[in-house]
C-alpha cells in the first residue's frame, strides 16, 4: 500500500504541478495523500529500530535539514500585508461577501431571481441577508455548500 499510494501521490502531484487535469487529480491527491499516512505509520512502527539507526547517521540529518530549508520559502508569506493562499478561494470569498445585488448579475440574475434560484435549491433567504455568506449561515451550510449551488446557476 505504501508503494502504491506513493506512486498515486507522485503521479497526481506531477499532474497538479503542470496543471494537467486539475479537477481529476486535486481531490485524488489530497485524499489519497491523507490515506498514505496510515501505511507510512505502520511501516515506521514495524521497522522502528532500523528507522532509529538512520537518525544516528549524518546523511539523515543533512537530508532533513535540506528538506526543511527547501520548505521554508513556500511557507513564508509572499509580502507583508498581502493575502496569501489559493487565489480562486480568495475570489470566491469576495463574491460570497459582496451584496446580493452585486453578485446576481454575475450569474445572469437580478437579486429577486437569484433569491428564487437559491430557494429552489433548498435555501431559505432571510429578508435581512446581505450576502451569500449570510444566506449559507442562516441555513446551517458552509460557504463551500453554497458555492456548489452557484456553480450550476448559469447552466
Amino acid at each position: 500500500m505504501l508503494t502504491g499510494l506513493f506512486i498515486v501521490s507522485l503521479v497526481s502531484g506531477i499532474a497538479l504541478f503542470f496543471h494537467w487535469g486539475q479537477g481529476l487529480f486535486h481531490g485524488m491527491h489530497e485524499w489519497l495523500s491523507m490515506v498514505l499516512i496510515a501505511p507510512f505509520v505502520l511501516h515506521v512502527w514495524k521497522n522502528w529500530k532500523p528507522f532509529l539507526a538512520y537518525f544516528r547517521r549524518t546523511p539523515m540529518a543533512v537530508a532533513l535539514a535540506v528538506s526543511v530549508i527547501a520548505a521554508v520559502p513556500f511557507a513564508w508569506p509572499t509580502s507583508g500585508d498581502a493575502p496569501s493562499g489559493n487565489p480562486m478561494v480568495m475570489v470566491l470569498r469576495s463574491v460570497q461577501s459582496s451584496p446580493l445585488e452585486a453578485v446576481a448579475p454575475v450569474f445572469g440574475h437580478t437579486r429577486e431571481t437569484l433569491v428564487a434560484a437559491l430557494e429552489q435549491n433548498g435555501y431559505s433567504v432571510p429578508l435581512d441577508a446581505l450576502n451569500l455568506q449570510q444566506v449559507a449561515a442562516a441555513n446551517g451550510k458552509s460557504d463551500r455548500d453554497i458555492a456548489g449551488v452557484l456553480a450550476h446557476l448559469k447552466d
